[in-house]
C-alpha cells in the first residue's frame, strides 16, 4: 500500500468488504473505520463524499448520532428498475464534466462500454467540445448522457465489447 494516500487506503479497504459482502452492501460506523486508519471521522466523509458517488455506482445512506452507521451499496447496472432509478437521480437536469466522466467510467466499467467508446464519448462532453455558457452547457451534457444511455438500455442493443 506504499505510496497510497490515505484517502486511497480507506477507499480500497471499504471496497474490499463490498467485494466480499454476498449482497454488494455494507454497514459501517464512521467512528470504528476512523479509529482504524488513525484519522479524524470527517476523513472517512470526506471519503464517502468524493469516492462513493452515485455516478461511480454506489449508494450511502447515512445515521448520525450514537448507533449510527453508514450503509454503502453497490448499484448493479444490470437490474433493470434500479439502473433507471439510479440514472434519473444521477443525472438529474444539469450534468457536470466531472460527473460525466465518472458516469462514463462506471460504464466501461461494468461492461456496457468498450474503453475506446468511454474516450469517445468523453471526448464529445468535454467542455472544450461544449462551447456553451453554464447552466446550458451542462443541461445539454445532460441530454447527451440521458441518450447515450436510453440506447444503452434498449433491447436490441448489442452487447458492448
Amino acid at each position: 500500500m506504499e505510496g497510497k494516500t490515505l484517502a486511497d487506503r480507506i477507499e480500497s479497504y471499504i471496497k474490499w468488504l463490498l467485494n466480499r459482502s454476498t449482497d454488494g452492501v455494507v454497514e459501517l460506523q464512521r467512528q470504528e473505520l476512523a479509529e482504524r486508519f488513525t484519522c479524524v471521522p470527517s476523513q472517512i466523509s470526506y471519503v464517502l463524499s468524493t469516492r462513493f458517488t452515485i455516478e461511480r455506482g454506489y449508494l450511502v445512506e447515512s445515521r448520525r448520532g450514537g448507533g449510527g452507521y453508514i450503509r454503502i451499496a453497490r448499484v448493479p447496472l444490470n437490474a433493470d428498475t434500479r439502473f433507471k432509478a439510479w440514472v434519473q437521480e444521477a443525472l438529474g437536469e444539469y450534468l457536470t464534466q466531472e460527473a460525466a466522466v465518472e458516469l462514463l467510467s462506471r460504464l466501461e466499467e461494468e461492461g456496457l462500454l468498450t474503453r475506446r467508446e468511454q474516450i469517445l464519448l468523453t471526448a464529445v462532453i468535454n467542455r472544450q467540445s461544449l462551447p456553451l455558457e453554464l447552466p446550458v452547457r451542462d443541461q445539454v451534457r445532460a441530454c447527451i448522457m440521458k441518450a447515450v444511455i436510453l440506447t444503452l438500455m434498449r433491447e436490441d442493443f448489442p452487447d458492448a465489447g
